[in-house]
């Protein structure tokens, strides 16, 4: 009888695994029959061929635009002028470890900027930096393993620059971060107060640099971001000794990530943990928004379990839901009331970074369903992002909740994200077709 019993079992879990499999056939067929996603690749492919500025809207060279986008241009651009881009942050690297945002020819500065960068190492160009964000040198650091990965170049980390190895700068821009935008209580990254991974402060003042008004906070994509480039640079290391360095770090600023964002009743990471006060009004409650990016982020840094992602990605489509806006890009939910913020670019509900929907963080949350066996999910939630590049024929910035395309029209790190994600759907779907 037992016997009996026990191979009705075995073939009922064989009858279940050959219908996944037969679910996961038809769906990988599904992706691969998808002309939709080749045309958006292709699309991507073309833009990011042109360059390394960051739109249309944006003469400059970012980092933190670049390391999105800069896995598609390895593929379709000039490796050696890729190269050269990489290096040139280094050069403007500052003396105190700092990275610059970004860069630009001498003589393209037209906006004015308080915070003008130079060096000696790269005399031709500007540096410029929105100093309220703390996610340039973990950008940085990123676009670097993301370079090497796909080009095996990894004696790029040797080249000199002023005396010292690219790995040795990398070293020392964490050390300018630990000294400058570290809070020893939490041991966490701080930061000026921005919407999720915005780089708009909300209390008014300067726009985007740090002032008199800022009140330094903790989130989680800043430090997502770090733990990522600290896996990356215990990748990079060559003694043992540095490996344990970053890993220990890592290891140090992930489990205060758990204990101080992570709102465990709740299943959400926390908007801001503040250093000393908040700009918002006691009776405003803060903790009520989700904040998309950084929660994505967080995912690729390998904070979440499969059972809290499941959990976010519902918290996503319900809010999604309820907003109307087009996808899961929607930058947060529910969205800073309008009057709360201060700076008018951080000010009204469902406007730029207070809650509209940008595929450049959508399309990241898109990569991770697929990373973490999602693929289902990641393909269903993707089409609104692919449909809209195709209405339009551009990569837009970002889209307000009644879909209309709003900023730069070819923004490369929406293109960098979307091309990558559907590489990565592609690339399940080959494997199980």
């Amino acid at each position: 009888m037992c016997n009996k019993y026990f191979f009705l079992l075995l073939a009922a879990c064989l009858s279940m695994t050959a219908l996944q499999a037969q679910d996961r056939q038809q769906l990988a067929r599904k992706i691969l029959a998808d002309k939709q996603l080749d045309t958006v690749q292709a699309m991507a492919a073309r833009l990011l061929a042109k360059g390394f500025n960051a739109g249309d809207g944006y003469p400059q060279v970012w980092i933190r635009d670049m390391n999105t986008f800069i896995e598609t241009s390895c593929k379709v651009y000039n490796i050696d002028t890729i190269r050269k881009n990489l290096l040139t942050f280094y050069a403007l690297q500052q003396p105190n470890g700092e990275i610059v945002d970004g860069y630009v020819l001498k003589g393209h500065v037209t906006w004015n900027d308080p915070n003008i960068y130079t060096s000696d190492m790269e005399p031709p160009q500007v540096g410029f930096k929105n100093t309220v964000e703390t996610d340039q040198e973990t950008s940085l650091i990123q676009a670097f393993a993301k370079y090497i990965r796909l080009t095996g170049d990894s004696a790029i980390l040797r080249e000199v620059i002023g005396g010292k190895t690219v790995l040795q700068r990398m070293a020392l821009s964490v050390q300018y971060l630990l000294e400058n935008r570290y809070s020893h209580k939490y041991k966490l990254l701080t930061g000026a107060t921005t919407q999720d991974w915005g780089d708009v402060q909300v209390e008014g003042g300067a726009t985007v640099d740090v002032d008199e008004l800022t009140h330094w906070a903790i989130d989680v994509y800043d430090n997502a971001m770090f733990v990522i480039a600290l896996k990356n640079l215990g990748s990079f290391s060559t003694t043992d000794a540095d490996k344990q360095r970053w890993a220990t770090l890592e290891k140090l600023t992930a489990t205060h990530i758990r204990k101080y964002l992570w709102d465990e009743q709740h299943q959400k990471f926390i908007p801001h943990l503040y250093v000393k006060d908040s700009p918002f009004p006691p009776n405003f409650d803060e903790n009520k928004i989700h904040f998309y990016g950084g929660t994505a982020v967080a995912i690729e840094a390998g904070l979440l379990s499969k059972k809290e992602i499941a959990h976010v990605n519902q918290q996503m489509l319900e809010n999604v839901k309820l907003s109307g806006a087009p996808s899961i890009g929607l930058t947060l939910y529910p969205p800073y009331p309008e009057g709360i913020c201060k700076n008018s670019n951080a000010s009204k509900p469902y406007i730029y970074q207070d809650g509209g929907d940008w595929s450049w963080f959508g399309g990241r949350m898109i990569q991770q369903l697929v990373a973490n066996g999602f693929v289902g999910e990641a393909y269903n939630e993707v089409q609104p992002m692919i449909n809209r590049v195709i209405k339009n024929g551009k990569f837009y910035e970002w889209y307000g909740i009644d879909g209309k395309p709003a900023g730069s029209a070819d923004f490369k790190g929406s293109a960098g994200v979307l091309s990558k994600a559907i590489e990565m759907l592609k690339s399940w779907a080959a494997a199980n077709k």
